[in-house]
């Protein structure tokens, strides 16, 4: 351990005498390593966004890929929260607190969210995934040996995230660790805890960084296509080897300071697969040029709803029809151009369409006591000039989509379950408020 942290002692000192570096050479690194850490801490977790995706996101608010909502918000509020640890970090003698903790897990996950998950004796269920708040219910991951890894349980979490705060504050007095180790452990620590129902792997390394940034290093980032590495280290750790993990972590560091290095004398810090990224984010602005020459006609409509809106739909339809046996009747009515009356069949043979809208209505809750309610929800295709939008109950924000793209079969069932989700949590609130 003495040899890598010397070699970070070295570089470091390098970097220190580089200070402060040209004002473009900065702003090329700040960008580096914000899309990098953003990038890669949120593909490790699943999100589907690619590197050229993430920039025309980040730098530009735009999107262009074919993925979830959710998911764009979480790469925007991840980016939020790197931002934030950077302003902490600045301020040297502010302490960190669990507050600050929740509410970096509260940035990253918007907002409460629905989840599958397993109970404990192996059956499938959904839970409410809360933000800012420590779990409810335990959590547990399945390791490659097929054993299942228990993380601290609910009624220990409080008590534990207390004494690792306490652990993190004594040895900020006593200053015996050196910054490295000491963010790796914090990290370390927080990830055997596993405090929050989910995001824990993102705040970690956030709070990991933070500590690296308020000491004058620059940000370590886990590749995403190393996670087998990473994961293996955390692994060991968990095996008491806390040394293979600080390694690691080690290793990653060097790596941020020796292009830290690289961007003060002002050589290229682009990597290898940097080209790949710019020639992706290429293909995707050339091929968005070509997509909006489609326009709007008879043919490209019925085309559109032919070949996106109607799979779409069917796939909405099937999912809600779930819920069909807790009322009466249903309901489900189709229109075009707002007040003509159709179905699902006709839509595309009319002559002229300029929109589709839908009426998903049940009628009489049987499980109401007393009282009883209905329910209804509206969604909304408008066909434009070079674009059609899906909006309605359930949709956050209106989906907009070029005549050459369709929905894909993922997104259909994303769509779908993002309108379910929001039937049950109505259903929910208003059989609740017939208690």
């Amino acid at each position: 351990m003495e040899a890598i942290v010397n070699k970070i002692d070295e570089l470091a000192g390098e970097l220190k005498r580089l200070l402060p570096m040209k004002p473009e050479y900065q702003q090329r690194l700040d960008k580096k390593f914000r899309l990098e850490f953003n990038y890669n801490s949120n593909h490790i977790e699943g999100n589907t966004l690619t590197y050229g995706e993430t920039e025309l996101l980040l730098y530009r608010d735009h999107t262009n890929g074919i993925h979830t909502l959710r998911e764009y918000e979480e790469m925007k509020a991840h980016d939020l929260a790197y931002f934030l640890i950077q302003d902490w970090a600045k301020e040297k003698e502010r302490p960190l607190t669990e507050s600050d903790i929740k509410e970096l897990n509260k940035i990253i996950l918007v907002k409460p969210f629905w989840k599958e998950a397993i109970t404990p004796d192996n059956k499938p269920t959904r839970r409410l995934i809360k933000v800012g708040d420590y779990k409810e219910f335990p959590n547990s991951v399945l390791l490659e040996n097929g054993e299942l890894f228990e993380y601290a349980s609910p009624t220990d979490t409080p008590i534990l995230m207390g004494e690792m705060m306490d652990w993190y504050r004594n040895e900020i007095q006593k200053g015996e660790l050196h910054p490295a180790v000491l963010a790796a452990f914090l990290h370390y620590k927080f990830v055997r805890i596993h405090p929050f129902d989910d995001g824990n792997g993102r705040v970690s390394r956030l709070l990991m960084n933070y500590v690296l940034l308020q000491n004058n290093y620059p940000p370590v980032i886990v590749k995403t296509s190393d996670k087998k590495n990473y994961i293996g280290a955390l692994n060991n750790a968990d095996a008491g080897n806390l040394e293979a993990f600080f390694e690691y972590i080690s290793r990653q560091l060097v790596w941020s300071l020796e292009l830290s290095i690289k961007a003060a004398k002002g050589e290229s810090i682009e990597e290898p697969d940097d080209l790949d990224k710019q020639i992706e984010l290429l293909n995707r602005k050339l091929v968005s040029k070509d997509e909006i020459k489609k326009k709007k006609s008879r043919e490209v409509i019925q085309e559109t709803f032919t070949n996106s809106l109607e799979p779409l739909l069917k796939t909405i339809e099937e999912r809600l029809g779930k819920f069909d046996h807790f009322f009466f009747e249903k309901e489900h009515r189709y229109f075009i151009n707002d007040t003509i009356p159709t179905t699902l069949k006709n839509c595309g043979t009319y002559p002229e369409l300029n929109n589709i809208r839908v009426n998903f209505g049940w009628r009489g809750f049987k499980k109401g006591g007393v009282k009883t309610f209905h329910l209804g929800i509206e969604l909304k295709a408008d066909f434009n000039d070079f674009t059609y939008t899906l909006k309605g109950n359930g949709i956050e924000k209106p989906i907009h989509k070029t005549y050459s793209e369709s929905f894909t079969e993922e997104e259909c069932k994303a769509i779908a379950n993002e309108i379910g989700n929001h039937v049950l949590e109505e259903i929910e609130r208003m059989f609740a408020s017939e208690q």
